[in-house]
């Protein structure tokens, strides 16, 4: 979960841990089937709070879910920087992203079953991983490492095909994860204008651990 500075008394924590008990709930609704129409009841029964905390917190469940699939985003940006903190080279940043992704089918499943199911509807939020990839994105353009093309419509092929990957490691499982994942954002590269054989090069540098 995306780390916060700990509230200052002891009802300022309780009332944050009810929050966050809460969005824990929404989230392992939404990976494990995303059905937003349970009931209220059936959601604090599940984080363990009374009915009332609910309204404490949040207007209404889409307000609620909404808040469970940014708290995902943003741990799920939070992992990449984690991870890539030491990469500059902006294609490097890309294709890494594509491959973290189909490892973390496995590593991070509830974090990406939400993803699977409510990426679409958040691929330009200024939460999670897009503010990232289209920072990455532009300091690409702008370098000279990509095409000159604009950063905001290259996130959303990027972003597509992202959720594609996402979508294919759990429908075949059977399938190898790693190099699918490799191949992508070998093309991912190319279309962002990195040369072929670079782009072949960069999509396979060594990853950092997930665990």
């Amino acid at each position: 979960m995306p780390t916060k500075a700990p509230p200052g008394n002891r009802f300022e924590r309780r009332r944050a841990e009810t929050r966050q008990a809460l969005v824990r709930a929404a989230r392992r609704i939404l990976a494990e089937n995303g059905d937003t129409g349970v009931s209220i009841q059936a959601i604090a029964e599940r984080a363990d709070v009374g009915f009332g905390s609910f309204y404490n917190h949040f207007a209404s469940k889409t307000e609620l879910f909404d808040a469970a699939v940014v708290d995902a985003l943003e741990e799920f940006g939070q992992a990449f920087d984690e991870r890539l903190s030491g990469i500059d080279d902006p294609a490097e940043l890309v294709a890494a992203g594509f491959r973290l992704s189909a490892r973390m089918a496995d590593s991070h499943p509830e974090l990406m079953q939400i993803l699977r199911r409510r990426g679409l509807e958040y691929l330009h939020s200024d939460r999670g991983l897009a503010p990232r990839a289209l920072r990455d994105l532009e300091i690409g353009v702008a370098s000279g490492r990509f095409s000159p093309v604009d950063p905001t419509v290259a996130l959303s092929a990027l972003g597509g095909t992202l959720l594609s990957l996402v979508e294919l490691r759990f429908t075949r499982p059977d399938m190898d994860g790693d190099e699918a994942a490799v191949n992508l954002a070998e093309m991912v590269l190319r279309m962002l204008g990195v040369p072929a054989d670079d782009a072949h090069d960069v999509a396979r540098r060594p990853l950092p651990d997930l665990a």
